[in-house]
This record gives C-alpha cells, structure tokens and sequence, in this order.
C-alpha cells in the first residue's frame, strides 16, 4: 500500500499516518522525522539541509526530493509507505509522481483530513514539542504517557511560540495558499479520498480505511 495524507496543520496526519503504517506494515515516512535524521547523523543531504533549517526557512524542493526518494528507495518501503508531509506544494507532487513512475509504480490512494478552521486553531493550541528530539504531541488528542516528558526520549516537552493562535492562523493560511492546490493535483488523477478528520481518533482511522480499503495492500 502506497499512500499520501495530506491535510492543513493540526489535522492529525501524523497519528493516523502512524496507525495506517502498523495497519498496513509499511514504513511510516515523515519528512519532518527524515530531514531531522539526516542532519543528526552529519550526511551530506543533512549539512546541506541544515543550512535552511537554521535560518527557519522551507528546505528547497530539489534537496527535499532527494531525502524522500533516497528513503523509498530502501527496501523496507517495497511493499509500499504511508507518506506524511510530503508533498507540501504541487512542484513536490509532480517531482513524487516522477520517481514513482521511473519504478513503475503509482500511489494506491491519497488521503485528505479535512478538518473545519476553529478546530484546528483549538487543538494547536494545545500541542507539545519535545526539546530534544522534536517529537510531537497534543494534550488533547495525543497526550504523551507521562505528562510533560517525551515518549521516544524522555526530554522535556516546550510549548512553542509559533503554536500560538495568530501564528496559527498565518499557517493556515500559507497553508491554504500553497498546499491545498496539491489536493486538486490528485483529485484530477482520481486518487484523493477525502476524509472527516474532526471525529475521535479511532473513528478518523475507520473511515480511511474505508476510504482506501482496509486489507493489507
């Protein structure tokens, strides 16, 4: 199973892209998590990254591709990804649909929450970073186990100041501008599964099965 979610900031994609990758037993696959990683380790892809990421500018397109398709190119990702962050732009979408198609392969389905704007607004407002690894959580609907402290680490979760509800709602509004031409993309190629993402978790992960097919790809 090959899938992309997309979806505006706070729409959960991360927790549903991570139950959609144990559902299936495919490779979760965050370009957030990627672009981390590489920087950590020191490659070459990472320095360069790094680059932007300290300056708190967008990593450019070309550099992005090349860390997602060198991660789909391993071999826990043939028998397909869950795709979360990627891609964010429509130059992104075409540059995804190139690389697969040099593989001879396609997307199975994308999947877009869609999730109303004071929602969103209500529930970034409650999100948590871990200072130390960048791990995200939601003391609403992604507390982590331990109040105040990361799961994967153990590190100290921070309120972040661009969480905070006029930034929010700049991003939203980015987001609209740059991401939302993205869902037009796939829906023009009969792949986008349009999903209520204002429901329980569990209910959200029902109804995209549902959407693309619960079966094990």
């Amino acid at each position: 199973m090959r899938l992309v979610l997309l979806g505006p900031p706070g729409a959960g994609k991360g927790t549903q892209a991570e139950k959609l990758a144990r559902h299936y037993g495919v490779p979760h696959v965050a370009t957030g998590d990627m672009l981390r990683d590489e920087v950590a380790k020191g490659t070459e892809l990472g320095k360069r990254a790094a680059e932007y990421m300290h300056q708190g500018v967008l990593v450019p397109d070309e550099l992005v591709r090349e860390i997602v398709r060198n991660r789909l190119s391993q071999p826990e990702c043939s028998r397909g990804f869950v795709l979360d962050g990627y891609p964010r732009n429509v130059k992104q979408a075409r540059m995804l649909e190139e690389d697969l198609c040099r593989q001879g392969l396609t997307l199975n389905a994308v999947v877009f929450l869609s999730v109303p704007t004071e929602v969103l607004v209500s529930r970034s407002s409650g999100r948590v970073v871990c200072s130390a690894c960048g791990a995200n959580y939601n003391v609403v609907t992604r507390p982590p186990r331990e109040s105040g402290k990361c799961d994967r680490c153990g590190g100290r979760l921070i309120h972040r100041q661009d969480d905070q509800e006029d930034t929010v709602r700049k991003r939203l509004e980015v987001y609209q501008q740059e991401s939302l031409p993205v869902r037009d993309f796939y829906a023009a190629r009969g792949l986008l599964r349009t999903v209520d993402g204002d429901q329980p978790v569990e209910e959200v992960f029902r109804s995209i099965l549902e959407a693309v097919g619960g079966g094990d790809g």
